[in-house]
């Protein structure tokens, strides 16, 4: 018997990556973890301080504790997670015999509305934080060792979602599920340990679509909010490189049957 499919969505912060989870769980055929190895980030390595995080007492916190944890649940059925990849870089890559075990897809989101919805949330948030610096050296690590995951945008995903998520299922060989696109389902329960970070996507029904007018207005809000931290300039500059290369590799949408 074939072991069960472990498919990693690799994030970065404010990224949707709580929506597109969402749709993975409405499938109701994955196994669906939230994060898990935060806890090695933020709670066994202490590298700083996660607000709005409620830590479970019954939830591994080293890294090897996590991964062992994600394999036992994988000998029962399929799982998926999501992550972000500056929990696990670099020493994930050097675990091989776990990242060979991985079903890799890559979800970024443009940074210039990512760093203000963030900060909205995390004032302190540090550079390594924004998040897309790690997925860049972490997928191309993967395309050098003959693995090239399919990478999907956000705005992509507001503007089609059903065609970009359908794409996706393809390409990582899951069956297309139609009713995954409208949330019957109560929010998690393991969302409560960050319920703050996810207030609108708990009660929301599905993802709604992007408008022009909201993109125009991303540029206007970072601005304003980059006059009163202006540090936040930096981090746009430093992040925008590596998200312009994972970007460029999106998956186009697909025809939805």
């Amino acid at each position: 018997m074939s072991p069960h499919p472990i498919i990693a969505m690799w994030s970065h912060p404010r990224s949707m990556s709580t929506a597109i989870e969402r749709i993975m769980r409405e499938r109701g055929d994955l196994d669906c973890l939230h994060e898990p190895f935060m806890y090695d980030y933020y709670v066994h390595r202490q590298v700083r301080r996660m607000p709005h995080f409620d830590v479970q007492k019954d939830h591994p916190t080293s890294y090897g504790a996590i991964r062992d944890m994600i394999l036992e649940r994988a000998e029962k059925g399929p799982v998926f997670f999501k992550d972000m990849s500056y929990y696990v870089m670099p020493h994930l890559l050097d675990d091989s015999d776990f990242a060979g075990r991985l079903t890799n897809v890559f979800l970024v989101r443009d940074p210039i509305a990512s760093i203000p919805s963030y900060h909205k949330l995390d004032p302190d948030l540090t550079l390594e934080e924004i998040g897309l610096e790690a997925q860049a050296v972490h997928f191309d690590a993967l395309e050098a060792g003959g693995d090239i995951p399919p990478v999907i945008s956000a705005e992509d995903v507001r503007a089609d979602t059903e065609g970009v998520i359908g794409a996706l299922w393809q390409r990582i060989g899951l069956p297309h599920v139609a009713r995954a696109f409208e949330w019957q389902r109560e929010a998690p329960k393991d969302w409560a340990q960050v319920g703050g970070w996810h207030g609108d996507v708990s009660s929301a029904k599905g993802i709604r679509p992007i408008s022009g007018e909201e993109i125009a207005a991303q540029q206007r809000k970072f601005d304003a909010l980059a006059e009163k931290a202006p540090h936040l300039r930096g981090y746009l500059d430093h992040h925008r490189p590596f998200h312009r290369h994972l970007a460029a590799r999106a998956l186009r949408p697909r025809e939805v049957m």
